[in-house]
């Protein structure tokens, strides 16, 4: 390897660990700004936290990957240009194309570990990170009683304090409702009224501990109560069973209960292996094979399915546009009369047939429209799983030579010029995704659109940077409005001169 070429590469490896590596942050800290709601007030520990941050993470690789090759490249050689190393490499006899050449093979290789990374990790950590997302959101909230008001979370009760203490385990004037299974048929038969108590957790969060102090305990007792059989009010208004009332008064009393339902629960991972974001490319051509396959049957039976609304005649697609030919028979049936009662019933049953006919091709048609969406989904996704990986390479394309042509190195100018460009890549690829989605373009039209547009844009740089163009300087742009003035005020003066000079032709 030549000394050039380790100067360049030295030159690029750290910022792009620094770039990939905040790029990836951000990213994670954007999924978890949104999904905060989820996470707020469930007690799950540090695995299950640092499980979610890991899958999200790979799943972001392949996006911060162009953006980092973008901004990195273009630090590379603003640096380079900044201190004037590029202009030593130029005088030297070698170009900026041979300047880029060993960045170019590792832009390809990343390229390609983006590839197979995209196809094979992204898929499976998606699902992971989904299913482990999907657990944390159906997971209940922790137990968080507050002041004045009914706490209904804990199964079978229904728990109010007046007061909590600052430990957060102690609390005053407690009401409890505790409801059993046939509650609402009976209604509330139990109630604890205590001074004060204690709740807290037993055997690593298991068990949920109740301790009263000081209260009474009020039961309503139904004597001859069957569980199995509902409770029916007797026709005078009392119960139609008799009841007692029970008061037990206490100085200490515990309840525990279980706390199963707070827990976190997995669900199976096949319940999300439908989306395209779980597939790698050869599940989205089954999928989209099968799909390309239903299409085909369902249409194959149009018209056999049609044949039903039709009571006398049915025309085949190949029977229209030929025209029947009247003949005597058919005269003669046209000329028929026909009583009131049976040309009511005949525009009647015409009409019902045309609803129908008119019902089984709507909803034909969505049923297809629908398939071809979902389709286009699949096919999509497969498509993008090579744009992302080409990105890389056309995002060093630009990054690159703009570098050269800017000059500016660090964390200013290439971030905001690298900002603006993935915008732009941005953009593009969710105007491209809308336009398949709704059947304006093809997919392949619509997925490649980006980087059609920034590979143009790529190529048009590396030109510039060949020809040393001081594209981003002030002083070109000032230089050139500056002659564009020069040039109407020549032209306005020219004019003055041949409108005097005809005057005085004509005098």
């Amino acid at each position: 390897m030549k000394k050039l070429d380790k100067l360049v590469i030295q030159s690029f490896w750290g910022p792009f660990v620094v770039t990939l590596s905040v790029v990836v942050f951000i990213f994670l800290m954007r999924i978890m700004i949104f999904y905060i709601d989820d996470f707020v007030s469930k007690d799950l520990g540090l695995s299950e936290y640092s499980r979610l941050f890991f899958y999200f993470s790979l799943s972001t690789i392949p996006i911060a990957l162009p953006l980092a090759m973008l901004l990195s490249s273009l630090m590379a050689f603003g640096n380079l240009g900044e201190f004037f190393e590029l202009t030593a490499i130029k005088s030297a006899g070698i170009s900026v194309v041979r300047a880029m050449r060993p960045l170019f093979i590792i832009a390809v290789f990343v390229s390609v570990f983006s590839f197979f990374f995209n196809d094979r990790v992204v898929p499976w950590a998606n699902l992971k990170g989904y299913s482990l997302l999907y657990d944390i959101k159906t997971t209940k909230a922790t137990l968080k009683i507050k002041e004045g008001i009914f706490y209904n979370d804990l199964p079978g009760y229904s728990i109010k304090v007046d007061k909590k203490l600052p430990d957060g385990r102690t609390m005053k004037g407690m009401v409890i409702y505790k409801h059993d299974s046939r509650s609402y048929e009976r209604g509330n038969t139990q109630i604890i009224l205590a001074d004060s108590g204690r709740i807290y957790s037993i055997h690593d969060n298991t068990y949920l501990v109740i301790e009263l102090f000081d209260g009474s305990n009020y039961q309503e007792m139904v004597e001859g109560f069957d569980n199995r059989q509902p409770v029916y009010p007797a026709a005078s208004g009392n119960s139609a069973l008799s009841a007692k009332f029970v008061r037990n008064e206490f100085q200490n009393y515990k309840l525990v209960e279980s706390l199963e339902s707070f827990g976190m629960k997995s669900t199976d991972e096949e319940q999300f292996k439908y989306h395209e974001f779980m597939k790698n490319i050869d599940a989205l051509n089954q999928a989209a094979d099968s799909i390309r396959k239903d299409v085909d049957q369902a249409q194959k039976n149009l018209i056999p399915n049609s044949q039903q609304y039709y009571s006398y005649t049915f025309k085949s697609e190949a029977d229209y546009g030929n025209r029947l030919t009247p003949g005597k028979w058919v005269d003669s049936l046209l000329r028929r009369p026909v009583v009131d009662s049976v040309r009511k019933e005949i525009i009647t049953n015409a009409l019902s047939s045309a609803n129908s006919v008119a019902s089984f091709a709507t909803t034909n048609k969505e049923y297809l429209s629908n398939k071809n969406k979902e389709r286009s989904r699949y096919e999509l996704q497969k498509q993008h799983k090579y744009t992302e990986a080409l990105s890389c390479l056309i995002m060093f394309l630009i990054g690159a030579p703009l570098g050269a042509i800017i000059k500016k190195g660090g964390f200013g100018v290439p971030v905001l010029v690298s900002i603006v460009f993935f915008i732009l890549m941005y953009v593009l690829t969710i105007q491209g995704d809308k336009f398949v989605k709704e059947g304006l373009v093809g997919v392949l039209f619509g997925a490649w659109l980006a980087n059609g547009v920034l590979f143009m844009a790529g190529m048009y740089f590396i030109d510039r940077a060949r020809n040393d163009s001081r594209l981003f300087e002030k002083d070109s742009y000032q230089v050139f409005i500056k002659k564009m003035r020069d040039r109407i005020q020549a032209r306005r003066q020219s004019k003055k001169a041949q409108s005097l000079m005809a005057e005085e032709m004509e005098i």
